[in-house]
């Protein structure tokens, strides 16, 4: 439940608008609802402001709708990832106000307007063209968890004057998140011309000896340059989410 509407509920209560009984069916599914097959955490935005991400890989398209129809009823803003296109279409069927996002396989269901809460801007950056569909999953995330967002693409190490010539947007942003596959060199770059926290993460993108992002990731966590983070490979969501934290007013 979001802390807005669960204020409203209390305020209600104490001025008579709302009976008792009215606020305890309100609350009665708090911390969480258990819909047999998924134990749904109610509570995550009163903790950690923001609520449950649905994980879409490994779910039916059946079982997500049932997750974001009961999360509707909450009145959250809700966010569901790794939600490929077949399973995508079933969802806008049942549920015609998501929208989709195919290159990050990203599900966004939106039932109020996203607040602004971040002090800066979110810079994410991505090395090459196929690291996109990683930096999208980056950028949707910060923007629904309410940070003003910003992104260079295809601005990798193989031609660093691209990079160098867009110097002025990476000294005003707040936070950068910056994704790359091959060698994984461009996080040190960044971090090396800039006073903000970087968050790098690797991506599955590369030939043979990439070994599906590990050698990005082994190069990303011995970066010889200071203010670098590392998540996981391909895992954009959690670059987001992490920034998004890092930015938040308070």
């Amino acid at each position: 439940m979001e802390l807005k509407k669960l204020t409203a509920i209390l305020q209600g209560v104490k001025s008579g608008k709302i009976t008792p009984d009215q606020a305890l069916k309100s609350l009665k599914t708090l911390p969480f609802e258990d819909i047999g097959f998924a134990t749904l955490d109610h509570h995550r935005s009163l903790r950690q402001g923001f609520p449950e991400v649905i994980w879409g890989e490994g779910k039916t398209a059946q079982q997500i709708i049932a997750i974001i129809r009961k999360m509707e009823e909450k009145g959250h803003n809700i966010l569901a990832t790794r939600v490929d296109k077949k399973k995508a279409a079933l969802i806008k069927r049942a549920i015609p106000k998501v929208a989709y996002y195919p290159h990050s396989r990203v599900v966004v269901r939106l039932q109020h307007k996203v607040r602004d809460a971040g002090r800066g801007t979110i810079l994410v950056v991505s090395a090459g063209t196929s690291d996109l569909p990683v930096a999208e999953e980056a950028l949707v995330t910060a923007e629904i968890m309410g940070n003003r967002v910003d992104h260079l693409y295809d601005v990798g190490v193989a031609g660093i004057h691209r990079l160098v010539s867009q110097k002025e947007k990476l000294l005003k942003a707040g936070v950068l998140i910056v994704v790359a596959g091959m060698e994984g060199a461009l996080p040190s770059v960044v971090a090396g011309l800039v006073s903000k926290p970087v968050i790098a993460v690797p991506t599955s993108t590369g030939y043979g000896t990439s070994f599906g992002g590990v050698t990005a990731l082994l190069g990303m966590l011995n970066s010889c340059a200071s203010g670098v983070a590392v998540v996981n490979i391909d895992n954009g969501f959690g670059a987001g989410y992490i920034a998004s934290l890092i930015n938040r007013k308070e």
